[in-house]
């Protein structure tokens, strides 16, 4: 009776310990109720089997502590660093596999091993899923797999083939091992390739299994898949069935949350719920710093974005280019006088790699407007050497617009000559902005040469061109010609109210 006691006691610890794990977001490799049928269905103890369940209690244990994690996350760095020194050479690497890995894998025979290789590796899915493979074909060397290690499985499947990725998943259901990681495995996967429709699918399903609870991992791939879908209602009817069945939300809720209503544009819930973080016990983390930086961006609210900057900017210059591209454009729109010293500081941090067509053409709009005349040109040669192609109207007035203000002249003459050349859209304001500066200068052959260009590229005069012609005649003083243009005006019904000319 006593050793009875004793066992029943093991068990509670053994759930206990499950539990803990669950609440502080550890994915879960078996639901609660497998693991009181699991115990319920050991054999009795005695004398020689229970030490067995005591040492196996203490081992799981001992692995949390934070030096047995270094030296099991260590052993298992090395015989990583192994694997990717003979590149893709699958070959290779099942022999390093064989004579190396073996007795790694068996001194820790409860699958985390294989498991931890394959995180390490998750930026070589090719090569993770290599040893994926090798492991399935070698269950008989010290145990049959485990439902984390086809967990790990079908998550870097999923980044190689949707399709491979559910064949190891019916693969783990046909041995019966229905776990919320298997399910979640596969969520995740469908989730990221690009079909959050599946993952509801597959929730229903886990959902009918009655060995098998949703977690709080669960959840937050829902309501990752349902903010996809800018289903921004179901996302907050998530959150409540969360809150429903006592689960503790976990940094990636408010993480799929805050995405979510970004990506719907939804900016004040997007700053509720990330208020809600910092006033809470649950503490943003970088990944939610850079989220509500982007969403600042998008937003418009440059003042937040700049406080958000200031808080992660060594973490954004060194990796998050693209976050920096939407910083520039955010400033772009801002009315911030010193917008374009800050874009020039943040365009210092693109190296040029990473050189985007649409952001150059957009610098060339924000030089223009702000009568940044030298840095708008340089901004157009690059275009023009990388072989940009400019195709609105729109773009093309804010440019010339720029050379009049400056009364660059020649300058625009050469850029009209360069966006021909170079096939960007063509408009007659290029072409009259030519033929007013020509004609301010008393430069009329070269202004009636520009006509010569609008014939060229087939635009036909319109009103507009003959009255700036009718004009300059007048100013300077060409009355024949102006008679000419008055005469072309009447002939093709334009009317203009012309002065009384002396017939003297």
């Amino acid at each position: 009776m006593l050793r009875f006691s004793g066992f029943y006691r093991c068990r509670r610890t053994i759930a206990y310990c499950y539990l803990a794990a669950n609440e502080i977001g550890a994915s879960p490799s078996i639901s609660l109720q497998h693991t009181r049928k699991y115990v319920a269905d050991m054999p009795p103890s005695n004398g020689k089997r229970f030490p067995d369940v005591v040492r196996i209690f203490v081992d799981r244990c001992g692995s949390v502590s934070e030096k047995a994690r270094r030296e099991f996350e260590g052993e298992i760095s090395d015989l990583k660093d192994e694997i990717l020194r003979h590149g893709e050479d699958f070959e290779i690497i099942k022999r390093v596999l064989e004579e190396k890995g073996i007795s790694l894998f068996r001194k820790y025979h409860d699958g985390s091993a294989v498991t931890e290789l394959m995180r390490q590796l998750k930026h070589c899915p090719n090569v993770a899923m290599e040893v994926f493979s090798w492991r399935r074909n070698r269950e008989d060397i010290y145990t049959v797999m485990t439902a984390e290690e086809y967990s790990k499985g079908i998550s870097v499947a999923g980044m190689m083939s949707i399709d491979l990725a559910v064949v190891i998943f019916e693969e783990a259901i046909s041995k019966q091992l229905k776990t919320t990681s298997i399910y979640n495995a596969l969520m995740g996967a469908y989730l990221y390739n690009g079909l959050p429709m599946k993952c509801q699918e597959i929730f229903q399903a886990m959902k009918m299994e009655a060995m098998c609870a949703p977690s709080i991992v669960t959840y937050n791939i829902l309501i990752s898949a349902f903010g996809r879908l800018l289903l921004t209602d179901h996302m907050e009817a998530t959150l409540v069935e969360i809150h429903s069945l006592n689960l503790f939300p976990t940094v990636n809720t408010y993480k799929a949350l805050i995405s979510g209503y970004l990506k719907a544009w939804m900016w004040e819930k997007m700053e509720q719920t990330y208020q809600l973080m910092e006033s809470g016990p649950l503490k943003p983390d970088i990944s939610i710093y850079l989220l509500m930086l982007r969403g600042y961006a998008n937003s418009g609210m440059v003042g937040k974005m700049e406080k958000i900057y200031d808080m992660v900017k060594y973490h954004v210059n060194d990796e998050k280019i693209p976050l920096i591209r939407a910083m520039i454009c955010a400033y772009c729109k801002s009315s911030d006088a010193a917008k374009v010293e800050k874009i020039g500081d943040l365009l210092s941090l693109i190296p040029d790699s990473e050189y985007r067509p649409w952001l150059n053409v957009l610098l060339i709009c924000l030089y223009a407007k702000e009568d940044r005349f030298d840095h708008m040109e340089n901004s157009i040669n690059e275009a023009f050497q990388r072989n940009v192609y400019i195709t609105k109207a729109s773009i093309m007035r804010c440019i010339i617009s720029s050379y009049f203000r400056h009364n660059a002249v020649d300058k625009l003459s050469d850029f009209v000559r360069l966006a021909e050349n170079a096939g960007w859209k063509l408009c007659r304001s290029l072409y009259h902005c030519k033929m007013v500066m020509y004609a301010l200068h008393m430069r009329l052959d070269e202004m009636e040469g520009v006509l010569g260009d609008m014939s060229r590229i087939n635009m036909p005069l319109s009103k507009k061109t003959l009255v700036i012609l009718y004009i300059a005649y007048e100013r300077w003083g060409e009355r024949r010609k102006l008679e000419l243009v008055a005469g072309l005006m009447w002939k093709r019904g334009y009317t203009l109210h012309l002065p009384h000319c002396n017939s003297s």
